[in-house]
């Protein structure tokens, strides 16, 4: 065995049995309980972002839902109207008054117009039931279909300038960045040994009798000073307030642009659902009425309701643009919460 003369063998051998206390130096726990409370803020404003989100996919889900219930509305409205031009079309080739090819093109429209009556009901119970899905419950009675219809107060002038403090994306650049300053601040302090102390039993073999120890040892790094550390840490600072910088940039150019979007399409809502479906109307009207009276052709019928179901669709789209680029620009704009819990 290793040894000689009394130290031979295990006569001479001591058992030492103890706990060791660490005691930190440095402030680790301190910078530790920083970094964990940094991300838990930071999980706590996703969990904020994420239901941010999804506010704005029900929103456009359910814009989505009513437009698609007032195509079909308009579609049938059309079909109606098709299917009353088309008898009329028969009475007048029946008294003479017209060739059949007359009464073949309202057939020919009828049927087109029953089948895009098809197509969006399809679409409509599509919309609904995406809806339901979103919001994890079925969906009975009526939509509100008056949101579709609310739009500003027509005004014109400079866009305000927008900010970026306050919001969403700002406070989670700004989570991140805390989140990296708490790291630097723990690579500093783990660079700075510990010390371990504690009681300690030890029995001497040679005289079979017990000893109390008290233990103190301080680790000497020699190969992990921690510098490394130190300098990953500081360059995802670095990062950190790089993307924060552009986080600045990116956010008010998106409200600049999100607020231009909504004002340009209530510009347009409010033309698509007001002058121009008036006009259309009343072009639709005037044309039934010749047509009945044989004043005016059936292609100029039937050219008038063409015209007044694309106008009626582009208001609908126009409606339901506004709708869904406000809805973007309040989720640019959602103001991130109170950290002092206000």
């Amino acid at each position: 065995m290793a040894g000689s003369g009394p130290y031979k063998g295990l006569r001479s051998a001591e058992t030492t049995v103890g706990v060791a206390i660490p005691i930190e130096l440095g402030g680790k726990r301190s910078a530790r309980v920083a970094v964990a409370s940094a991300q838990v803020s930071r999980a706590e404003l996703q969990a904020v972002i994420a239901a941010a989100d999804i506010r704005v996919q029900v929103t456009q889900l359910y814009v989505e839902a009513i437009a698609a219930e007032r195509r079909l509305a308009t579609a049938r409205e059309q079909a109606r109207i098709a299917a009353e031009v088309l008898r009329g079309a028969g009475v007048r080739v029946q008294a003479g008054r017209a060739s059949p090819l007359e009464q073949q093109r309202a057939d020919v429209a009828r049927i087109n117009a029953d089948a895009n009556v098809e197509r969006l009901t399809r679409l409509a119970e599509a919309a609904r039931t995406n809806l339901s899905r979103r919001i994890g419950r079925p969906i009975y009675g009526t939509l509100d279909e008056g949101l579709l219809d609310r739009l500003p107060v027509a005004t014109f002038g400079p866009i305000a300038q927008p900010l970026a403090q306050g919001t969403l994306a700002l406070a989670a650049a700004d989570a991140d960045l805390a989140i990296a300053d708490a790291g630097i601040r723990l690579a500093r302090a783990n660079r700075v040994p510990d010390i371990n102390v504690g009681p300690a039993l030890r029995r001497l073999e040679a005289t079979n009798d017990t000893a109390a120890v008290f233990a103190i040892s301080i680790p000497i790094p020699v190969f992990n000073n921690g510098r490394a550390a130190i300098a990953q840490a500081t360059a995802e600072r670095t990062q950190a307030e790089a993307v924060r910088r552009v986080t600045v940039l990116d956010v008010e150019q998106a409200i600049t642009d999100a607020e231009a979007e909504a004002a340009n399409a209530a510009t347009s809502a409010r033309a698509a659902a007001g002058p121009a479906l008036a006009a259309a109307q009343e072009a639709a009207r005037i044309a039934r009425i010749g047509y009945r009276e044989g004043k005016f052709g059936q292609l100029d019928l039937l050219d008038a309701e063409r015209t007044l179901a694309e106008t009626r669709g582009a208001a609908i789209d126009a409606l339901a643009n506004y709708q869904n680029a406000r809805a973007r620009l309040e989720r640019l704009t959602a103001p991130a919460p109170d950290n002092r819990g206000n």
